[in-house]
Formats: C-alpha cells, structure tokens, sequence
C-alpha cells in the first residue's frame, strides 16, 4: 500500500506529484461533515450536490427515485482533469463559499463533483453511501475476486503515494470506474474532506493512514478487546 510506484506504472501524462505546498494552515471545515481539525465548525449552506438525489440512509429521496439526470451528471463529469472555477456547466452545483477565487474547499469540492459524475454514470443505485471511506470502498473491490488483486494494489498505491491534489484525482479517475462496475459506493463527504487535506503534508499523512488501514484490515477480522474480569475481593 505504501510503496512506490515504478516507472512503468506511472502512464504519460501524469500531473507531477513535484508541485511546491501550500504555505497555509488547512482551513477550518464549514461543510456538514467535520474536518479532521479539531473543533472544526459545522458547514452551513445549501446542500452538497449528492445529498439532494440521496438521503442520510444511502437511498434515493423520493423526490428523487430516479437518480440525477443524466445531463447534470454529464456536466459534472466535465470537470474531469480541469481546475476548480474553468467549467461553466460545474458554476450552478458549487456549494463552497469564495471571494472569486479558487480555495482548497472548492478545489475539494470540485474533484468530488467530477469523481461522483464518473461513479454514479448509468447505475440506478446511489453511488453516495454515508460512512464507507476509499479504503473500505477498494477493500471491498478487491474481497469482490472482478479485478486483479495485484493490479488493484498497484494502482492503490500509486494514488496513496500521490503528492498533489491534481496528481490524486488523476489516478482515482483510474479506480472509480472500477467501483462503478462492481456497484461499490462511497461517503462523497468523506472523499471531498480528504481531497481537502490532501493538500497539506500532515493532514495528508493521516488520511493516506486511514486509507491504508481500511484497504488492508476487515473489520470482521479484528478481534474484540477482552472484557477485563472484575478483581477477586
């Protein structure tokens, strides 16, 4: 999971993962979800565009029975490899604040919007399901026996060992489709709060932690802790 990638594996192309960081502290989180900061504030606001088709359960409003229309998921996927603010068919589903220009929230969140195009394109389920991480979503790919276990850990690694945002979502356009033909979904929350943290070394090492651990460890296989007896009197 944490090895490098060789040569071979990485296609021309690529966004180089050399770009410098961002001087900045993470922002603080304003999205209903909270950010891995501690005392992040809750987000208030209009809606992320996956919770207006999907309820907290991981179904379909019934507002919304058939899913987003393929146009709007469509427009999504133009964002794909594009920086955050350069589509106009992305502008009506941004949800984060700016003053105009592009901040680590929308950039999160405009990765996020691209991604979830790709994964819910012609599935009649939700592809947006609260509480399954990327780690978990690929464990899950790989447990399923459709795909090359060896392959899958190749290309998981070379996303984990990625150094910049763009270079990230570049190789997650690779595995997403991936979870899409296996009808896997995935906490579209938790992938914009990463894809946000992402950009900052701490914060990054944490979420490459937590992926890590999800990819390599069922949770059906960790042991439960024993029940210390109580002391004889």
């Amino acid at each position: 999971m944490t090895a490098g990638t060789s040569p071979s594996d990485t296609p021309a192309g690529t966004p180089s993962d050399t770009r410098s960081e961002r001087d900045t502290a993470p922002e603080r989180d304003t999205a209903p979800e909270r950010d891995t900061v501690p005392g992040a504030a809750r987000r208030t606001g209009p809606p992320r565009y996956w919770h207006r088709h999907v309820g907290a359960d991981g179904a379909w409003r019934k507002e919304h029975t058939g899913g987003p229309p393929g146009e709007d998921l469509a427009a999504l996927r133009a964002g794909l490899g594009k920086p955050a603010g350069t589509v106009p068919s992305l502008w009506q589903h941004y949800t984060s604040r700016t003053d105009g220009r592009p901040t680590p929230e929308l950039e999160a969140e405009h990765g996020a919007l691209s991604l979830y195009g790709l994964h819910q394109q012609s599935r009649r389920r939700p592809m947006h399901r609260p509480g399954v991480g990327l780690g978990e979503a690929l464990r899950r790919l790989r447990q399923s026996g459709g795909v090359s276990a060896d392959a899958l850990d190749r290309r998981t690694a070379a996303a984990v060992n990625a150094t910049s945002v763009p270079a990230l979502l570049y190789r997650l356009r690779g595995l997403i489709p991936q979870l899409r033909s296996a009808a896997i979904p995935l906490d579209y929350d938790q992938l914009l709060r990463d894809l946000r943290n992402w950009a900052h070394p701490e914060s990054r090492q944490r979420v490459r932690r937590t992926w890590g651990l999800a990819y390599h460890t069922d949770k059906r296989d960790v042991p439960e802790e024993p029940v210390p007896s109580a002391p004889d009197r």
